[in-house]
């Protein structure tokens, strides 16, 4: 009997990457909901219409009404992706994260609770631990929330809904939070892809503060297969932490890239902090090593090249 999933957020960045990696190393049909918002693009996802193995539906999973079309079958399982998720614009605006992180969650559980799912994995984020000191040890998944942004706050709120309905109705609900990801069909206001992007364009690469804060960077495809991991093998009511301890400061990236690209430093341009911006996270990922047998693969020197061949290509074929 073939199992169908429900992938939501499909469009975009970590999404699309995970239906391309279970389109070639699994059996699942594939039914991908995305809004195709600003960073949900149709240039993701076109490649997957060759397999007779996936379908796309356009829905914004913040509204009910759109999603009733979705659930004309059982899927085995909902892989929650779906969310607004730059801390910038979360700044700026909050309404779109809440109406998405938020609402949308709500709305993917009703289903669940509902019997249009077996289970749902939500795809939640290092963030909403807060932020760290340099001497703390890394984030646990027994670590109090604390997220400090907008952005963060929504997806903290998702993931204690999840938390409820499955305490409230034993439902079987996963929840995983990755560290930062990077990798293919990144949208370019992140920060890796800007840059790779503006360094390839002579363009100067904005910095906040002192740039000393620390990201644990993890390539998209060990995320991927952590997911996968997780959705053969997890435990109803875990979450799981997922990273690659690859901490480094946003200045040390951008002098990595800087120097496989050949480009002058010059090109920093160290500008005012902006708010709220977290000084380090780290992940401890032992959890799902020692209890599902994950681990990374990608070392963030073979990611960033990887990373940065695949953006220098597609500059090639706009040119």
């Amino acid at each position: 009997m073939n199992k169908h999933l429900l992938v939501t957020g499909g469009a975009g960045f970590i999404g699309s990457n995970f239906i391309s990696y279970l389109l070639s190393n699994s059996t699942y049909y594939i039914t991908n909901v995305d809004y195709l918002t600003y960073a949900g693009t149709y240039e993701n996802i076109q490649p997957f219409e060759k397999s007779n193995r996936y379908r796309f539906i356009k829905c914004d999973i913040g509204k009910d009404n759109d999603l009733r079309s979705v659930f004309d079958q059982e899927y085995e399982t909902i892989i929650n992706f779906a969310a607004e998720s730059h801390v910038d614009r979360s700044i700026m605006d909050a309404t779109p994260f809440i109406e998405t992180n938020i609402n949308g969650t709500f709305n993917l559980l009703k289903a669940v609770l509902s019997g249009k799912a077996r289970k749902m994995i939500q795809i939640s984020t290092d963030e909403v631990y807060g932020s760290l000191q340099p001497t703390e040890p890394p984030f646990t998944e027994e670590t109090p929330l604390a997220p400090n942004n907008p952005y963060s706050a929504s997806k903290g709120s998702a993931d204690l809904l999840v938390r409820s309905f499955f305490k409230t109705h034993q439902l079987p609900l996963i929840i995983t939070r990755c560290s930062n990801n990077y990798g293919p069909m990144q949208y370019t206001e992140k920060f890796i892809p800007k840059v790779i992007s503006n360094a390839l364009n002579d363009i100067p690469i904005p910095l906040y503060g002192d740039g000393l804060n620390i990201r644990d960077w993890i390539y998209v495809e060990d995320h991927c297969r952590a997911i996968h991991t997780v959705l053969e093998k997890g435990v109803a009511g875990e979450i799981y932490n997922i990273g690659a301890s690859e901490e480094k400061t946003n200045l040390e990236v951008i002098q990595m890239i800087l120097k496989q690209l050949k480009k002058d430093p010059i090109l920093i341009n160290y500008i005012e902090d902006r708010k709220g911006h977290d000084r380090r996270y780290s992940m401890d990922s032992s959890k799902i090593t020692k209890e599902l047998g994950w681990k990374p693969i990608v070392s963030f020197d073979d990611g960033v090249k990887k990373t940065i061949d695949w953006y220098k290509q597609r500059v090639l074929e706009r040119r």
